[in-house]
């Protein structure tokens, strides 16, 4: 069996920690990453300057609380390991807000989530979501 998630997080503080594009594409590049090496599926994803908002499909052992900590957790290390800056920011080491908000979607529902994913950002980076 497998659950999707509607994930999203904030950076600590509601920062735009995400404004630069090698930031953007690092934090994008790092949930695809954590993603697949935990056995989790990214439909569809949205980074923006200060949140990321994603659907996720992850089977039934998965709880909504270890997608979170999972993808959060791999993200931010990747942020501190590409910029060494950010501990000056978040000096105890924590990129995101402690918490997320979190909605279970069924199968009838998923393009309406996608299609909002895709379409409430205003982000020219995210462009190529409309083309997929």
């Amino acid at each position: 069996g497998q659950v999707v998630f509607d994930l999203t997080w904030c950076t600590k503080y509601r920062y735009k920690m995400l404004k630069q594009d090698r930031f953007f594409n690092a934090c994008e590049a790092s949930i695809h990453a954590a993603a697949s090496r935990h056995g989790l599926e990214i439909l569809e994803l949205s980074v923006m300057p200060e949140h990321v908002h994603c659907l996720v499909q992850c089977p039934a052992r998965v709880s909504a609380a270890q997608a979170a900590q999972l993808l959060k957790g791999s993200s931010a290390r990747a942020m501190f390991l590409l910029e060494q800056k950010f501990s000056l920011r978040y000096p105890r080491g924590h990129f995101w807000s402690a918490r997320y908000h979190v909605n279970t979607v069924g199968e009838a529902n998923i393009q309406t989530a996608r299609a909002y994913i895709r379409a409430q950002h205003n982000d020219p980076r995210q462009q190529t979501l409309a083309a997929n």
